[in-house]
């Protein structure tokens, strides 16, 4: 009997874990309006050298006054191929001759000209006000708005490394109050910065909760559900992710200031710093650290809650260890990141499991933080990337719960790669088959997600189960970090990035099939465990393939039948 049976015997699935998950659930729906925001809150508007003409030029003075914009702006701004605008340039000096009917289609090539030096005029028809207007991050300043984000994801990374080991030591419960407050406070700070510098560090503070708060929340999910329950409640997590990508489509457009949008999407993360001080810590960690009292304490509150209080009553500190002496017996007092890699199993987990993460954020950062290069409004493609989200997530759901992890997980990245490869070959003015392509692909990187995060938490033991989350979050976070990179090849070979973003979760697809299958597996508890069961599967499929393979013929029986 080991902690699963336990918790069968506190309830099980009760009310205690449907309202637990749906209080951890509410804030997963706001992640998208954080992780995704800047496709908004940093949106490129159309935009062209401010117009000044001075009004003691003498040739304004003789002019009539009723000049419209469009004549200033074309006395002012060379016309690009496509006869608007250029972005990132303006006349030396004001071509008056330019009004001129029978000289508008003169060579302006040589025409002198310069920078932008007195700032940009913006269309405001899409966003009324963005980072990128407020800042000027356009021509010259234009790698600071990818740099934003990448500080962001640096963030997320950083958040994945700190949060992961220190969830080990101190607890999923008490970093999860803390990233709540962390989210709320750095990403009110943001939505008041003074500055694009100030901007940069509340968002890297802000990424760096979100990575607390996923790890915890995916944790907790795991450590008090159920076993057959697992998959289901993963699923449904992720559905609160996949219905905030609609959420935050629809407050981009109600609400085009970004800073309004900013702070409406991170003050309801105070409510839930409030109410998280209910969360009950994982019962499974307060075992494995050697706090049996509380674990009792918190057995017995589910007990109650769920409705088996006379069940509850009769655990103790000698029933529960009893109970689960072999997990408390075989940990050891401190666990560091290098148990990710001291045994042969965890080490082979570990190294296939960074593929995995790597490839997944890796490619779907690359569809997802790229909206505007669709040539679609850009509030619709991001309502289609998210409705792709549901079925990809409920094929998932069913192929990991009647099928099983690996399967799912290898089969949704390989067709992931597939459908990025595939545009490759599908010329460019067949924009529609692209986007559907692209989608697609977005779908199944969707669906690796949705398993990954089960998977991951299935593998590793709860000794160490928060630092693997950490390691792989840290290299889902390096994939987010280098996606954005990889477009710049295009400079260089068009279809490149499609060729990268389409390889990386091919081969990682692959690496998942060397991964052990979890399905209605329960959680390991300790390394040792997860090294036994390794064996045990080995000696077992060995006895398989003796069974079935072909007896051997008897030498004497041969020579017997020889004889006759």
């Amino acid at each position: 009997m080991g902690f699963s049976d336990l918790l069968d015997h506190v309830g099980g699935m009760g009310r205690f874990q449907v309202f637990y998950m749906v209080l951890l659930g509410i804030p997963v729906f706001f992640m998208p309006s954080h992780n995704l925001l800047q496709n908004f809150t940093a949106g490129t508007a159309d935009h062209h050298c401010q117009v000044h003409i001075s009004a003691n030029d003498s040739h304004f003075v003789n002019l009539p006054h009723n000049l419209s914009a469009r004549d200033l702006l074309q006395v002012s701004v060379p016309m690009d191929a496509n006869q608007k605008p250029e972005q990132c340039r303006r006349f030396v000096t004001t071509q008056w001759q330019l009004l001129n009917a029978s000289l508008t289609a003169a060579n302006t090539t040589k025409i002198e000209t310069e920078p932008c030096m007195d700032g940009w005029t913006y269309d405001r028809s899409v966003f009324a006000k963005t980072i990128v207007m407020e800042w000027d991050l356009v021509c010259d300043f234009w790698k600071l708005k990818q740099m934003a984000q990448s500080i962001y994801m640096a963030g997320v990374l950083v958040g994945g490394i700190v949060f992961g080991g220190l969830s080990d030591r101190f607890g999923r419960r008490s970093l999860l109050i803390w990233c709540y407050l962390q989210m709320a406070s750095m990403g009110t700070a943001s939505a008041f910065s003074p500055s694009f510098s100030a901007y940069c560090v509340f968002r890297f503070l802000t990424g760096m909760a979100f990575s607390g708060i996923v790890l915890n929340c995916v944790s907790l999910c795991l450590e008090w559900t159920p076993t057959h329950m697992r998959a289901i409640v993963g699923t449904l997590n992720g559905y609160c992710y996949t219905l905030g990508q609609f959420f935050l489509a629809g407050m981009a457009y109600a609400l085009p200031d970004w800073r309004w949008l900013q702070l409406t999407v991170s003050l309801p993360y105070f409510i839930f710093f409030l109410y998280s001080w209910w969360f009950t810590e994982s019962a499974r960690w307060l075992v494995i650290t050697g706090k049996s009292n509380r674990a009792v304490k918190e057995l017995k509150r589910v007990a109650r809650i769920n409705g088996k209080k006379e069940e509850g009553d009769k655990l103790n500190i000698e029933i529960l260890k009893s109970n689960m002496q072999k997990e408390m017996s075989s940990v050891k007092n401190t666990h560091t990141i290098a148990d990710l890699a001291r045994t042969p199993v965890v080490r082979r987990i570990s190294l296939c499991l960074c593929f995995v993460w790597f490839s997944t954020s890796f490619a779907y950062y690359g569809l997802a933080m790229d909206l505007q290069n669709f040539n679609v409004d850009i509030y619709v493609i991001q309502l289609i990337f998210g409705a792709v989200d549901i079925p990809a997530k409920l094929v998932s759901v069913l192929t990991i719960t009647f099928i099983g992890r690996r399967f799912t997980q290898a089969a949704a990245l390989i067709l992931a790669g597939l459908s990025i490869l595939a545009n490759i070959f599908v010329p460019q003015d067949l924009q529609t088959l692209r986007t559907i392509m692209a989608v697609f692909g977005k779908g199944c990187l969707a669906a690796s997600f949705n398993c990954v995060y089960i998977f991951t938490g299935e593998l590793y033991p709860t000794v160490i189960r928060q630092t693997g989350m950490g390691l792989s979050n840290t290299m889902a976070r390096i994939g987010s970090i280098t996606a954005p990179m990889v477009k710049m090849l295009s400079e260089y070979f068009p279809s490149l990035p499609l060729i990268i973003y389409g390889a990386a979760p091919i081969i990682s697809g692959i690496a998942a099939t060397f991964l052990p299958e979890t399905r209605n597996v329960p959680l390991p508890e300790t390394v040792e465990e997860v090294e036994t069961r390794a064996k045990q599967l080995r000696e077992e499929e060995q006895q398989m393939k003796t069974l079935l393979a072909p007896a051997k013929p008897d030498p004497a029986s041969e020579a017997g039948e020889k004889q006759l």
